[in-house]
């Protein structure tokens, strides 16, 4: 019975060897197992030789042969190609019905193992019988052939795998993306350096093995991305102990609510950047008019803010964007408002609560807020979520700021033209998306009006006081933290002259008006050009507003020379046309890199991701340890090297 039952199954398995053979040869691709040394043509690609000893080796990352011979005898599914009367058959056969016996096939197979696949040197055969049988391991003895660094991020990514193997002794957890270990780690409650024991071994890969089988049905296996990238997208919005207790319908039910963005996760550039409000208008024409009367008549609106706005200048400055909102649009809008929401869970039941009560659309403030925003949506697929910050790669919540770099060229402009000397101070907030930009375009601006200028650069985020600093050091002109709202003139904000007495008199500054952001973007929901950007689910949106949507600006002092105001006015239209660009020129950082030979334009997205200063600039970015505790969360959230920081065990993940 053993034997014929063994020949049936070689049927089964030449029949799919057939069916890959040709699907291959009809899409192009190599109908036959990889062959590890055409691979590696020469030792000159090779850093090292490891022997790993015997390994339990995930079936499906075994894809080719160590050496040539006999490769035309299997598919690239190592199924069988050769006739069931071949002896090749005849072999195979005989080894199935040893495996059908009380002792199956023990014999570990020896192979190499290069780039997390593996190349059978001894052991085809047994490959293909179990592969046959769907075998999740096969017991190999493997020799690790590890290629030479290089700036190849496969090669980075591996090497990062290789680290994470000596802790997890695992194959499945391979990521696509560096970084992606440290964040598995935390998401699992563990530190950094923790070594997996047996049991949190088995444990995580029978709960992968339900995973898996979600990732695979939702059509996982066509995209570039592996199942523990994945795992990565879903453990934001589910803690890992829901794969314990959660049905495989439920599982699924649970993935297809982020799916989007997983599918992210394979996009080459997976942020779409909105840059003008131009693009919410609706499309005019027939279509437009056919559908209008789809489109909502009156929008119900939350806010979600961390802090109330008498306790912060950030939540205040929306708050007077609320306000402007309903005065604006009327009885088009309802609003329901929540203050003071400064936990995860706090934000999670303000926003359940919003949605029971009507809320169509909810605007969270602050970029902590992510976390819940990202639970809100995926329970919430109708309802539409925001969340002020940048660079999320998430489908689900649409992200928004504004361009202030291009204010703070304007401010730069007239820092260099009231600075007597040329030196011209500079307290920066945080190391985070858009703060490198704002700085260079502030010093690109002063040199402008000023060749000389150079920016003396300090940090609030850091020990110490800047502003004394400067004071102290003789600089004249500095430029404070922005100016949150236009009636907060009384205050040093901004671009300030130190005068004889020690005082610090206002200059410029730049300033936030969210009203004019919050107004548009309900205009356009309410036109029905929501989905313009969306590019039918495949990328996240990101809103980038700047001076020509009015959603930025810069108040001047009555003080300033006539010629330096009209300067600002010539600059501000030149912004908001399109005419003048701030980083159209020649620039230099200070490793002496020509970032711009003055012909370049920069994309929004080199713009948001600076993380280099220019050549006028003293000063650098503080590193993560060099931060004040406070200023930690939001660098882990929005900081320009986000992606070095070891994650925390608690907080949202990117």
């Amino acid at each position: 019975m053993g034997r014929q039952e063994a020949f049936d199954q070689y049927g089964r398995a030449l029949k799919l060897g057939q069916k890959a053979y040709k699907d291959c040869v009809v899409n192009g691709r190599y109908p036959y197992p990889t062959v590890l040394d055409e691979i590696l043509m020469d030792d000159s690609m090779v850093a090292g030789r490891v022997d790993m000893g015997i390994v339990e080796i995930p079936t499906e990352q075994i894809v080719g042969t160590k050496t040539a011979g006999r490769r035309t005898a299997f598919a690239a599914n190592f199924m069988p190609l050769l006739g069931a009367d071949s002896e090749f058959a005849c072999k195979w056969v005989e080894l199935c019905s040893a495996h059908l016996g009380d002792e199956g096939i023990r014999d570990p197979i020896r192979c190499y193992e290069y780039m997390g696949q593996f190349y059978v040197q001894e052991g085809n055969k047994r490959v293909s019988v179990l592969k046959s049988y769907d075998a999740p391991t096969i017991p190999g003895y493997v020799i690790r052939v590890i290629p030479v660094w290089s700036e190849d991020p496969t090669v980075q990514v591996y090497y990062e795998f290789m680290q994470s193997y000596q802790l997890t002794g695992l194959y499945q957890v391979r990521f696509t993306r560096l970084g992606s270990f440290a964040k598995l780690q935390a998401a699992l409650g563990f530190e950094p350096d923790h070594v997996w024991t047996d049991d949190e071994r088995q444990r995580f890969l029978s709960r992968m093995t339900y995973f898996r089988a979600a990732f695979q049905k939702l059509g996982g296996e066509e995209l570039p991305i592996t199942e523990a990238d994945a795992l990565l997208v879903w453990l934001r919005v589910y803690p890992f102990e829901n794969l314990k207790t959660t049905t495989a319908p439920e599982l699924q039910k649970s993935l297809s609510a982020v799916w989007a963005d997983v599918k992210v996760l394979s996009q080459a550039a997976p942020i779409a950047v909105s840059t003008d409000p131009g693009e919410q208008e609706p499309e005019p024409g027939f279509l437009g008019r056919l559908f209008k009367a789809v489109f909502p008549s009156q929008l119900s609106v939350a806010f979600i803010n961390e802090r109330r706005p008498e306790e912060s200048d950030w939540a205040r400055a929306h708050d007077l964007g609320r306000q402007y909102l309903e005065a604006v649009m009327g009885d088009k809008v309802s609003v329901q408002v929540f203050d003071g929401v400064d936990s995860e869970a706090g934000a999670e039941e303000a926003m359940e609560e919003a949605v029971a009560n009507g809320a169509q659309v909810l605007f969270a403030t602050t970029p902590p807020l992510i976390g819940a925003c990202r639970k809100a949506a995926a329970k919430n697929p109708g309802v539409k979520v925001l969340n002020c910050s940048v660079s999320m790669p998430y489908t689900g919540v649409r992200t928004y700021y504004s361009r202030i770099y291009e204010a703070k060229f304007i401010s730069g402009a007239v820092a260099g033209a009231m600075s007597p000397d040329g030196r011209i101070g500079y307290a920066a907030s945080n190391p985070i998306f858009g703060v490198p930009a704002g700085i260079n375009a502030f010093a690109l601006g002063a040199r402008l009006t000023n060749p000389r200028a150079r920016v003396q650069l300090r940090w609030s985020c850091v020990t110490g006081d800047p502003m004394g600093e400067l004071v102290r050091e003789g600089v004249r002109v500095i430029s404070n933290r922005d100016l949150p709202t236009p009636d907060r003139v009384r205050e040093p904000w901004g671009l300030c002259q130190l005068q004889s007495d020690g005082s610090l008199r206002p200059l410029a500054s730049p300033y936030w008006h969210w009203g004019n952001f919050y107004v548009k973007l309900v205009r356009g929901i309410l036109g029905g050009s929501w989905d313009a950007l969306s590019s039918n689910g495949e990328r996240a949106v990101n809103y980038w507003w700047g001076m020509k949507s009015r959603v930025v600006d810069i108040l001047l002092s009555d003080r300033l020379p006539d010629g330096v105001r009209q300067l600002v006015e010539i600059l501000r239209r030149g912004i908001a046309e399109g005419s003048i660009d701030p980083f159209r020129r020649v620039i230099v950082s200070q490793d002496g890199t020509e970032r711009n030979d003055g012909d370049q334009w920069f994309s929004p997205e080199e713009i948001l991701h600076m993380d280099w200063l220019c050549d006028c600039v003293d000063g650098s970015l503080p590193a993560f340890e060099e931060l004040l505790p406070m200023s930690r969360s939001i660098v882990r959230l929005q900081g320009v090297y986000r992606d070095q920081v070891p994650p925390e065990k608690e907080g949202p993940m990117l």
